[in-house]
């Protein structure tokens, strides 16, 4: 048995073509009230840049993709097995160093955005400290996230756990792109 084809769709303008524009009723078109503005978050070490209202924006999603586990070493695809060895052993000199204690997830990511970006021209290995969580309440946030946020970062070839005498589990080195 066979099955008949569908019958072809009409286009557009031959849909339109008996189209009238309406006359003028003479009413008159008042624009429509402009929302209420919201007040910023202000805090002593607020950023503000272009693009305030996709940051809030992203602010709030960011909580939402919380990963179940930590990544103790990460290392993108392509990129060979020995660097986490070269990575961990030092060969990379620290270039620079973060410390994102006491900070919230939303105030850490935006303070890891930006020290990613600079960093890139001080050279290749930087230091994160997200600190283990113990002072938190509840379960710790920044180790996961941290960690989750440099997997999913561009400029983050790998990253491993420090040494105990650098932080151990509450720290990371990052292998990050050379500029250019």
């Amino acid at each position: 048995m066979a099955v008949a084809a569908p019958p072809p769709e009409p286009d557009f303008l031959s849909l339109m073509r008996d189209v009238r524009p309406l006359k003028p009723d003479g009413r008159v078109q008042h624009p429509l009230p402009r929302p209420r503005p919201r007040p910023l978050h202000h805090a002593a070490h607020h950023i503000h840049h272009p693009g305030e209202n996709e940051h809030g924006l992203f602010a709030q999603m960011l909580g939402w993709f919380e990963p179940a586990h930590i990544d103790i070493e990460h290392r993108s695809p392509g990129m060979p097995a020995h660097t986490l060895k070269k990575l961990k052993a030092g060969h990379w000199p620290v270039c620079a160093e973060l410390d994102l204690h006491g900070l919230d997830r939303f105030e850490a990511h935006e303070q890891l955005a930006l020290f990613l970006h600079r960093s890139r021209h001080q050279g290749q290995c930087v230091r994160i400290i997200h600190g283990k969580g113990l002072s938190s309440r509840g379960e710790p946030v920044l180790p996961k996230m941290v960690r989750s946020w440099l997997t999913h970062h561009p400029e983050v070839l790998a990253f491993c756990e420090t040494r105990t005498q650098h932080g151990g589990s509450g720290a990371v080195l990052a292998l990050l792109k050379r500029p250019g």
